[in-house]
């Protein structure tokens, strides 16, 4: 297996103090490789998304440490952590988060041109992309003029534009159909078998298999992981 983009080393994340402390994670250690996706699933407030945002350097934790690529997030500061999840780092969410008055290509080049690419050449990166989630005749186009599974491959070409690393991905289907579903996650799956490491957080079995392995997480702690890729009925059976 390739070496881990993502590594979660002993990490707790507990919030308040005293008889308020409330610990949404607790002594979790897991990792993702280059080309694979690692599916999150636990019911609400087992703590995903607390995951989610300690993997991305959005939050610290109380003790242990999260490394990407070998670099200890918590070793960084403020600026060089900001570079890193801007250069490295891409999220899907399940609201889209798309800007309504920028078309799908400024949208998916908006970060491009945060990280000092000019303006033509991040251009072509963010059609690049779109082409990459087969919407590059959309390009001109404004979010409301799409429907809910264009808006969601845009922003997951927004994710993935400039070759970054680790795909961090919260409910990407929530708000979509069954088909729109499929779609999404062939995106996003191709984007991992090209290299990139992914988490996927999802309520749905039959989502989940679509990922290599799957963690489940129960009052912030990890309390099972399956091996290589499981079929929804075995991963159902796990939740159960």
């Amino acid at each position: 297996m390739s070496a881990a983009v993502l590594r979660f080393a002993g990490v707790s994340r507990a919030y308040g103090s005293g008889e308020q402390t409330v610990h949404a994670l607790a002594e979790v250690s897991f990792e993702v490789a280059a080309g694979e996706l690692v599916a999150v699933m636990g019911p609400s407030g087992s703590g995903k998304s607390t995951l989610l945002a300690l993997a991305g350097g959005l939050d610290a934790p109380t003790s242990g440490a999260v490394f990407m690529e070998d670099v200890e997030l918590g070793a960084l500061d403020a600026a060089a952590l900001a570079r890193l999840r801007r250069d490295r780092v891409g999220y899907v969410f399940q609201d889209y988060n798309l800007v309504t008055d920028l078309t799908a290509a400024e949208n998916v080049a908006l970060p491009r041109e945060l990280a000092g690419v000019g303006t033509r050449a991040a251009r072509r990166e963010a059609i690049a992309a779109l082409a990459e989630v087969g919407l590059a005749d959309m390009a001109g186009r404004f979010p409301d003029q799409l429907s809910g599974g264009q808006q969601q491959r845009i922003a997951i070409a927004r994710a993935l534009v400039g070759q970054r690393r680790l795909v961090l991905a919260d409910e990407p289907t929530g708000a979509l159909d069954s088909r729109t579903s499929l779609a999404v996650l062939e995106v996003l799956r191709a984007r991992i078998d090209a290299g990139a490491a992914g988490v996927l957080v999802t309520h749905e079995p039959r989502y989940a298999g679509w990922a290599d392995r799957t963690i489940f997480l129960r009052d912030g702690r990890l309390v099972d992981a399956t091996g290589p890729r499981q079929t929804p009925e075995q991963l159902l059976g796990r939740t159960a």
